[in-house]
């Protein structure tokens, strides 16, 4: 119990020294020997855990950024709010963390999908299967909104996905290195304004 307990932290110590390393300096320009440096381990240490960087990087995409991206931007939408609230809350909350983070690099998530958006490989899906983990419960919310009354039926909940996403991913990226704080209010006001728009009118929110 006490060795897998040991075993577990380590493993969690090392992919999260490595998210750092890859987050602020990119995948491809950090090398398995900067991990070592950073983490103070021999090489047969590493790959006793993994066999590759590749496979390294895959297990820190599944067992941190997944659960990252889950907690701030998914799970928020199962609360039980209204649909726009529950949008609103949670990609405002994400941005909030995001503005008072000193490290801040931008979305994680959307800064390994533009280093690999060349070409077909396993990083790639794995990163593109946590987008869709999103945008399913995106358009599943809004789907169930329109149902139950909050939404109206002209809304196309795909498409209000893909542009909730997208605008999120663009938001992230422009705050980097900027005026956060009013960068992040004008978008959130923005944001706001296009949700309205798409509740049933004895539902919408002044």
């Amino acid at each position: 119990m006490n060795n897998n307990r040991k075993r577990m932290e380590t493993m969690h110590k090392m992919r999260a020294k490595g998210l750092e390393l890859f987050y602020q300096k990119g995948y491809h320009a950090t090398s398995v020997d900067e991990i070592l440096k950073e983490l103070s381990l021999s090489k047969g240490a590493f790959y006793h855990h993994f066999k590759s960087k590749e496979d390294f990087f895959i297990s820190i995409i599944q067992n941190i950024i997944m659960q990252k991206v889950y907690a701030q931007l998914v799970e928020p939408l199962t609360q039980g709010k209204s649909p726009v609230s529950a949008i609103v809350d949670s990609i405002e909350n994400a941005l909030n963390m995001a503005e008072h983070n000193d490290m801040d690099c931008g979305f994680v998530l959307a800064n390994f999908l533009n280093e690999f958006n060349k070409g077909e490989n396993n990083i790639v899906k794995y990163l593109r299967d946590i987008v869709k983990i999103w945008e399913i419960n995106l358009i599943s919310l809004l789907k169930k909104g329109r149902s139950d009354g909050y939404i109206s039926w002209s809304v196309n909940c795909e498409e209000a996905a893909t542009y909730i996403i997208a605008s999120y991913m663009g938001i992230r990226t422009l705050m980097v290195g900027n005026s956060a704080k009013i960068m992040k209010y004008q978008y959130v006001q923005q944001l706001k304004s296009y949700l309205y728009a798409m509740e049933q009118r004895e539902q919408a929110v002044i």
